[in-house]
């Protein structure tokens, strides 16, 4: 990584990338892309007005019959070559996440890998969609269902994980024979969008297949979702925007589907019986990876009576030497939070806990962007760690009085995205795990986990829908039933 600004290598135009041509937008409004490190403008974008908005639908809508009907093995390599191109612009595309959005060394390569991961995946797609032909209970009838399409695919992505994000609905689409429109979020202009914009068009996708609009939430958002092209809106963001997008979606005049991975709460618990080094070394990961912008961040620590003491201590000695600072060197671990209303906010939760009565058994500070981290016992459920995301580098602990107590802790909460529980007993492990409340539950490991061919997705205020593997195929295609009656067929009436 280097601390230059990536823009400089002039690969990613300063531009809207709208029906295969990289051009300025066409609202009134600029954006200008800010390093949250150092507050240093990376690059000035003319943002993306409703024209710019309706140009990128119809090109996808016109672009997509031909795509879809490309020979699976043409699609196939598009999204190889994309695989390829992420890899050999690994250092530019980690300067740009380090730049962007404040990822460290690891985080970024992190994200790289996962990128490459579930578009190497989703170029198996092409040649892993079938349809079936089932037997009839009617003489002379054969039932056939065919798999299609769904047509064009909206995608808004956020800013965390902006590229793995983007890609994971992206890339699937794309390999399925779906056209797409991406609308990244407006701290990640490049790494949430044009830089897939970029990658895909030197791939050799055809033109009008992709387009990024990078536009203001306030002009073009509900625009985004209403519009009468999509037939899928993919979004990856809050509870509170998913739930509008998901209403958005139901009131226009066509129905329209949705993807929705929302914000988590998630609890990782210590039993008794657990092995406490190592579940502190798995907290520090879970809680501490990108400053805990993650939506599979672990948010609520759980440790059972018998161990809570020994666990604080090990935790909080183990925190205070992470070192915080600039992403760009590698030792450090906890860099900037993404933009300064998200560092207000989390100090207006430093500054709750301690009003509610929470003990700060370690006290961070800031410099700039960067909050290094807080830690915090003594938290009950009603306290606003416990009840809300928390999306940066402060733990809560809270105390069980035993697994009961724990799994009744880790339950009480209107999400449930990930957890995970430590345990000596693998057994005892999986079935304390199968009763949590989430749509992915980890034993013996920190929960921030999402490899390509394995279902992702929540339950509850979590979500709607699977990302990934075969679900992936389920979730951007649709099935068509035709019945063939092959010899005439005797009527009541």
């Amino acid at each position: 990584m280097t601390a230059a600004n990536p823009a400089a290598s002039g690969w990613i135009p300063a531009k809207q990338f709208i029906a295969g041509e990289w051009r300025q937008g066409r609202s009134e409004k600029t954006l200008p892309d800010i390093n949250p490190f150092t507050g240093e403008e990376l690059l000035g974008l003319q943002l993306a007005s409703i024209e710019d908005l309706n140009d990128a639908y119809d090109s996808a809508r016109d672009a997509q019959t031909e795509w879809a009907a490309a020979p699976p093995a043409e699609r196939r390599r598009v999204l190889e070559r994309a695989a390829e191109i992420l890899d050999e612009r690994r250092d530019e595309i980690a300067a740009w996440l380090a730049a962007e959005s404040g990822s460290t060394v690891v985080k970024a390569n992190i994200e790289i890998d996962s990128a490459i991961g579930i578009t190497r995946e989703a170029a198996s797609y092409p040649h892993r969609v079938h349809g079936q032909i089932l037997d009839s209970d009617i003489p002379g009838k054969e039932d056939r269902v065919y798999r299609d399409p769904l047509g064009v695919v909206g995608v808004i992505s956020p800013w965390n994980f902006p590229l793995h994000l983007s890609q994971r609905s992206v890339a699937p689409a794309l390999a399925l024979g779906n056209a797409v429109v991406l609308k990244p979020a407006s701290d990640t202009p490049v790494t949430g969008g044009l830089l897939i914009g970029k990658v895909f068009e030197e791939a050799g996708l055809p033109a009008g297949v992709l387009s990024v609009v990078a536009g203001a939430g306030s002009e073009i958002g509900d625009a985004f979702v209403e519009h009468p092209v999509p037939s899928l809106i993919s979004f990856t963001g809050s509870t509170a925007v998913g739930k509008n997008v998901g209403a958005l979606a139901a009131s226009g005049e066509h129905l329209k589907h949705t993807a929705l991975e929302l914000g988590g709460n998630g609890p990782f618990v210590v039993l008794a019986d657990a092995d406490v080094d190592q579940a502190v070394r798995a907290a520090v990961m879970g809680k501490f990876l990108h400053q805990g912008q993650i939506c599979m961040a672990i948010n609520r620590i759980i440790v059972e009576d018998a161990v809570h003491d020994e666990f604080v201590e090990k935790f909080t000695q183990h925190v205070r030497s992470l070192p915080a600072g600039d992403p760009t060197d590698p030792k450090t671990v906890i860099g900037p939070i993404i933009n300064a209303k998200q560092l207000e906010g989390l100090e207006g939760k430093i500054s709750t806990a301690k009003d509610e009565g929470a003990k700060a058994v370690l006290q961070g500070s800031t410099d700039g962007q960067v909050l290094s981290p807080w830690v915090f016992t003594g938290v009950t459920p009603e306290m606003e760690l416990a009840r809300e995301e928390i999306f940066g580098p402060l733990a809560g602990i809270q105390r069980a009085r035993d697994a009961e107590h724990a799994l009744e802790l880790a339950n009480t909460t209107p999400q449930g995205l990930s957890g995970a529980v430590f345990t000596e007993s693998a057994e005892a492990g999986l079935k304390f795990a199968r009763r949590l409340q989430v749509g992915m539950a980890h034993v013996n490991d920190m929960p921030v986990h999402d490899e390509p061919h394995v279902a992702f997705g929540g339950v509850k205020n979590s979500g709607l829908g699977r990302f990934n593997g075969s679900w992936a195929i389920d979730e951007f295609t649709k099935d068509q039933t035709l019945t063939l009656q092959h010899e005439p067929r005797q009527y009541p009436f």
